[in-house]
């Protein structure tokens, strides 16, 4: 910005106001600057976070391998942005300038691919990839005839820009195929893509062709008076986090959970909430930790300042004290009203010897016209007319000390004079006597000095640096007519202002490219100043330790959300699959449970008989079925009703079950029969088994119905045996019964194999 308006300060001057909208705007333009360390940090995280977010997408839309694209994108430009930031800590070299630039370019080939892959997934005929290798092509050409900077523009402006662009439609599209919140997300997704194309590929760094030349980071700046990057930043948040609601909509409708829903939704509340403090705190402590380094870095300014001024003071002093000595002497009066010879020679005398005490170049004593009457340089002759309008003479011949600065083009060197008035004995003012002093011993003896340092007129022209580059060299703009004066005064400058404003005082400002903190102190009697350069470098990497300190943090709350909301859905799910299985247990138990009796039913007991059928084959034990029925159980329904007779099968059930052994099987057959699968015992075992039930359920009384018997029929599994023809012999042994009289055991002889085959 231009401030050719303002006033050149002086140190005996008020200092000239500033316009206080101007004052904000560089104050908040400096801020901006000064963070810039922190912006690229969070611009960069919040694109990985959006390239995690890409890849959680990936998983859950198995078949749309787009999203994967879209995560490495966020990583790879993530990791882009990280780099600017390493660049801004330690410095760019052209190596490292080109491996930012294509890692840049890679992250917008990634991004482009994501919407070409989407696009085709939604039905779109595009082009394979072999798209890109053309417009890398163009990217390469630029990169060959102008350099870096127009590669990295022509990569923004192609990759970039037509990325995101593309990006913004895609999630048009998905907005069409989404409904509710996750709809509204996409559309605002979209928005940020487009906005984004504008910030991140429209407005580049400045490169020397159309529109780069105009359209660049520096414009923006000093249009709004903040970094580009701050914009891109911003938007690499919103784009992170609606994505990632997008995602947590997508899980919503995976697991339809009501309970995941609510979580979910605070969750998100919870981790913006958490975020936004982390980023908050860290900035803190970021600026916490950079300003201790600041306080220093001002502190030893102060320090090198003043050390500096008092080594000028020192090469000046002595300048100062000897030219009140030579006014004073006795022997100078003399030459200017008219002295003897000797008088004259004592007077040059005097003057040679406080030249060379003083370490001056040249002495002189003028008249009240400005005439010289003395000189010590040999070489001149005096009566020669000085400028009479040399501040030190006006000074001088006004009755005080004069000092003064000059800056000499022919020799390209700075001079200092002191002069002071001689008086006659009356205290009128006969003439001026004056030391000039070269400040070559100066220059050479701080040539090596640590900092970069200038000393500059009151125009802010550069007289003396250990930085030759920099001489003539004005370090703030000046209006164009002052300009040309000092133009036929120096000759050509030596390039543009250095700076875009006058420095006052101290301040954080931009010199060469770089942040340095500049102070300036003004030397004593003079217009003429110090400046003193402090570099910036060691300030970001103070700053760096809260920058990971605030990564650190904000990894460890992500992995705790995202453990947090993985370990709901697992528990979730869990809880389903532990529903699913008592679902299936229950249907097993219906599907496998008489529903009157309780007892095992004919599906369980041809799965129990088979599996023991094999057991018995397999080791040679013993195996009988025992198979019963109520005796005149029609008659109970037929007199009591139903109900009675279905609270006596209920009862008989019970009295058996306790009757039998735990590893016999009892199951309800069939109305009112019954059937006992009874491993380890032979026929005549189980004959008397089933002897002693008969016997208790003789003896029990079931209520309405009274005392029942019942008859049952036993058959012991024999080789050839199979479960149609086991049951077949105990249901023929339980016929016996039934016609024999009822209430009775009866047990099936073994088998013939004509009579197997026979029931096969």
């Amino acid at each position: 910005m231009q401030s050719g308006r303002l006033k050149h300060y002086r140190n005996d001057w008020p200092t000239p106001p500033r316009d206080q909208h101007l004052i904000a705007y560089e104050n908040m333009a400096a801020f901006f600057e000064s963070q810039l360390d922190f912006i690229f940090f969070s611009y960069g995280l919040a694109f990985i976070l959006l390239g995690t977010v890409g890849f959680a997408i990936a998983r859950i839309r198995g078949r749309e391998n787009f999203w994967t694209v879209l995560g490495l994108f966020g990583y790879v430009h993530g990791v882009s942005e990280w780099l600017d930031l390493t660049a801004l800590i330690v410095g760019d070299t052209p190596l490292f300038t080109a491996a930012r630039i294509l890692v840049m370019t890679g992250s917008f080939v990634l991004l482009m691919e994501f919407a070409r892959l989407s696009a085709i997934q939604f039905g779109l005929k595009l082009p394979g990839r072999w798209i890109y290798l053309p417009l890398l092509a163009i990217v390469v050409v630029g990169w060959g005839s102008s350099g870096p900077n127009t590669a990295g523009a022509l990569s923004r402006y192609i990759f970039g820009f037509f990325g995101s662009m593309a990006a913004a439609s895609i999630f048009v599209e998905h907005a069409k195929r989404f409904s509710g919140v996750a709809r509204r997300l996409a559309i605002f997704t979209a928005l940020g893509f487009a906005v984004y194309a504008i910030a991140a590929g429209a407005i580049v760094p400045a490169a020397p062709f159309w529109p780069a030349t105009v359209l660049n980071d520096g414009w923006f700046a000093e249009l709004t008076g903040m970094p580009i990057q701050l914009v891109r930043g911003t938007l690499a948040c919103a784009l992170a986090f609606s994505v990632w609601v997008i995602w947590g909509q997508l899980l919503v409708a995976e697991v339809s959970s009501e309970r995941y829903t609510a979580y979910l939704r605070g969750q998100f509340i919870q981790t913006v909430v958490v975020m936004i403090a982390i980023l908050v705190l860290g900035w803190t402590l970021t600026e916490f930790l950079g300003g201790i380094y600041r306080r220093n870095v001002q502190q030893e300014a102060r320090g090198d300042i003043d050390l500096l001024a008092s080594r000028l003071a020192g090469e000046t002093s002595t300048v100062d004290g000897m030219v009140r000595a030579l006014a004073g002497s006795p022997s100078i009066l003399p030459l200017l009203t008219g002295g003897s010879r000797q008088d004259d020679r004592r007077a040059r005398s005097v003057l040679d010897l406080d030249v060379e005490a003083s370490g001056a170049t040249l002495g002189m004593i003028l008249d009240t016209s400005g005439t010289i009457v003395a000189l010590s340089d040999r070489d001149q002759t005096a009566g020669s007319q000085s400028d009479r309008s040399a501040p030190w003479f006006q000074k001088s011949i006004a009755g005080e000390a004069g000092y003064h600065f000059a800056f000499d083009a022919a020799s390209r060197g700075p001079y200092y004079y002191a002069s002071y008035p001689v008086r006659n004995d009356n205290g009128s003012i006969a003439g001026v006597a004056v030391l000039q002093k070269s400040l070559d011993v100066f220059e050479i003896s701080l040539r090596h000095f640590g900092r970069p340092y200038f000393f500059i007129n009151p125009d802010g022209i550069v007289a003396l640096t250990n930085r030759p580059d920099m001489i003539l060299r004005t370090l703030w703009p000046l209006s164009s007519e002052k300009t040309a004066e000092l133009t036929r005064q120096f000759g050509t400058l030596n390039g543009p202002p250095a700076l875009n404003h006058e420095l006052a005082d101290a301040q954080w400002t931009h010199l060469g490219g770089n942040r340095e903190y500049l102070r300036r102190q003004f030397a004593d009697h003079s217009q003429w100043s110090l400046v003193i350069a402090m570099p910036n470098g060691m300030i970001y990497a103070s700053r760096i330790l809260g920058i990971f300190i605030t990564l650190m943090v904000t990894v460890t709350a992500l992995i705790y959300f995202v453990g947090r909301e993985h370990g709901i859905r697992e528990s979730i799910q869990m809880d389903r699959r532990l529903e699913l299985q008592e679902l299936a247990r229950e249907l097993r138990f219906q599907a496998t449970t008489d529903p009157l009796t309780g007892l095992h039913n004919r599906l369980k007991f041809d799965e129990a008989l088979a599996s023991e059928m094999s057991r018995a084959e397999r080791y040679g034990t013993p195996l009988t079925l025992v198979l019963y029925d109520v005796d005149h159980f029609k008659q109970v329904n037929d007199v009591h009703g139903h109900q009675i007779g279905d609270n006596v099968l209920v009862r008989l059930s019970q009295i058996v079950s306790m009757q039998i052994r735990k590893t016999d099987l009892l199951a309800r057959w069939g109305g009112e029969e019954f059937i006992i699968l009874v491993p380890g015992l032979d026929g005549e075992m189980a004959r008397q088994t089933a002897e002693k039930l008969a016997a208790t359920i003789g003896r029990v009384a079931f209520d309405k119905a009274g005392m029942i018997t019942c008859s049952f029929g036993i058959a012991q599994h024999a080789a050839g045996d199979s479960a149609a023809t086991l049951i077949a012999r105990a249901d023929h042994a339980l016929y016996r019964a039934k016609m024999n009289g009822r209430n009775r055991v009866e047990l099936a002889p073994p088998p013939a194999t004509s009579d197997m085959a026979s029931v096969a």
